[in-house]
């Protein structure tokens, strides 16, 4: 009884650390609003994972059990709202000196994860594979949504960083436009890989 603390931090680091539709919109804002303007967002998109969390660790998924097709309609429209971000991101620009667009803050950040597939599977895969029989619900949901928060206040500023220093480099330049399109489509292909690969990724 419990949880593999150990082993679930580890299975989450790769979760929370590898590309996936969250990380790449946070490497966007990064790289089109600047690295301060887009902490909000990073805490949004933080504290928007546990709104997911509880719900699942106090017998959501027994629901999903009972009324698949909801569920099943809730992933796709997740899915069509990532393909609408990744579009967004494909025409963004980084120029930080013209503010055409309000940068997103904490609010826009709270809503990334609850319509992020990836989101979903990884979570689901931490109570299933990682929490022992006979549990408590709160001690299980309270182990993961500590080690996920731990996790994302560490990586989420990294991926955001990321796309600041990336924009100083190639922002203005010709690679700017192929290196957005390059982000949308990874997003689109993580959003793909969950819900046809067959992987927690």
């Amino acid at each position: 009884m419990g949880v593999a603390v150990i082993s679930f931090l580890a299975f989450a680091a790769s979760q929370v650390g590898t590309p996936g539709p969250a990380n790449m919109a946070l490497l966007a804002t990064g790289a089109r609003f600047g690295f301060r303007a887009a902490l909000p967002f990073v805490g949004g998109v933080a504290l928007g994972k546990q709104l997911i969390i509880w719900p699942v660790g106090f017998g959501l998924m027994e629901l999903a059990a009972q009324v698949p097709w909801l569920f099943a309609g809730l992933k796709y429209a997740s899915a069509a709202y990532i393909f609408w971000l990744a579009w967004k991101v494909a025409n963004l620009r980084m120029d930080h000196g013209q503010e055409v667009e309000r940068v997103p803050g904490f609010a826009a950040g709270l809503i990334v994860h609850p319509l992020n597939p990836k989101a979903w599977a990884m979570i689901v895969a931490g109570f299933t594979n990682f929490v022992g029989p006979g549990t408590p619900a709160l001690q299980a949901t309270m182990v993961i949504a500590a080690g996920l928060l731990g996790l994302q206040l560490l990586l989420h500023p990294v991926w955001t960083f990321a796309g600041d220093r990336i924009a100083k480099t190639v922002a203005g330049t010709p690679a700017e436009k192929y290196l957005m399109w390059t982000l949308a489509g990874l997003t689109v292909a993580s959003v793909l890989f969950v819900l046809f690969g067959g992987g927690q990724a």
